[in-house]
C-alpha cells in the first residue's frame, strides 16, 4: 500500500484525493506546528489571552477540515437522532460541535513535543482506521482515528484513546441524560457549558 500515510481506500469507482492515513497525518502535523510556532513573548496578561485565542482559532480550523462533525453528532445521539425534528438537529450539532472543539483543543494544547508514529491503516470499503502512537514519557497511548469517504474525501468520525471511542463514550453518556431526565435537559446543559466560555471571552474584553 505504498507510503499511504495520514490519520483520520475505497468502494468501487469512488477514489478520495488523499489516502486517509495522510489526511490524519498531515493535519496531526499541522497542530503540531501550531503549537511549536515561535511567538512573540506577550507583553501582557491581555495580549496573551489575545495569542492563546488566535493560536485555538487556527487549530480549530484543522479540527473543521479533519473532522465530520455532523456524522459525529449522528453516531453519538444513536437512535435518538431519528426522533428529533430537523431544528433539534441542527441546534443539536452546533452544540455539540462547538464542544467537541473546545475539548480537542484542550487536549491538544498539553502536548509538548512527543514523537508520533503512524503504524498502518486499515481501509475496508468507505471507512478506514488509522493508527498512531503518542510515545509520551509515562508511555505509549494508542490514538486510532475512525473516517468515512464521502464526497471524495476521507474525514474522521471517531477516535480511539487507548481503544475507548470517545463517540460511544458521550453516547452513554447522553443517552443516561435523555433516559433519566430529557432532550431539553440535554440540550441545556450543552448551551450552558457555551454560554460558560462565552461569559469567560467578555470578561477578557476592556482590560
Amino acid at each position: 500500500m505504498n507510503h499511504l500515510v495520514v490519520a483520520w481506500l475505497v468502494a468501487g469507482a469512488l477514489v478520495a484525493e488523499t489516502p486517509p492515513r495522510e489526511v490524519v497525518q498531515s493535519a496531526v502535523s499541522r497542530v503540531v506546528a501550531i503549537l511549536g510556532a515561535e511567538m512573540p513573548r506577550p507583553e501582557s496578561e491581555r495580549a496573551g489571552r489575545r495569542h492563546d485565542a488566535r493560536r485555538r482559532a487556527e487549530i480549530r480550523r484543522v479540527a473543521l477540515d479533519l473532522f465530520d462533525f455532523d456524522e459525529v453528532a449522528r453516531r453519538t445521539l444513536s437512535r435518538h437522532w431519528a426522533g428529533r425534528s430537523p431544528a433539534e438537529q441542527v441546534e443539536f450539532v452546533e452544540l455539540f460541535t462547538d464542544f467537541l472543539e473546545r475539548s480537542y483543543i484542550g487536549k491538544i494544547e498539553a502536548y509538548s513535543g512527543e514523537r508520533i508514529v503512524y503504524p498502518g491503516e486499515t481501509v475496508d470499503g468507505q471507512h478506514a482506521l488509522v493508527r498512531s502512537r503518542i510515545q509520551a514519557p509515562k508511555g505509549e497511548i494508542a490514538l486510532d482515528y475512525r473516517l468515512s469517504l464521502r464526497d471524495g474525501r476521507w474525514r474522521v468520525y471517531d477516535v480511539l484513546i487507548n481503544g475507548i471511542s470517545f463517540v460511544a463514550t458521550y453516547r452513554t453518556e447522553f443517552n443516561r441524560i435523555i433516559q433519566l431526565s430529557s432532550w431539553a435537559e440535554l440540550i441545556e446543559r450543552l448551551r450552558k457549558k457555551r454560554g460558560e466560555v462565552a461569559v469567560v471571552g467578555r470578561g477578557d474584553e476592556g482590560h
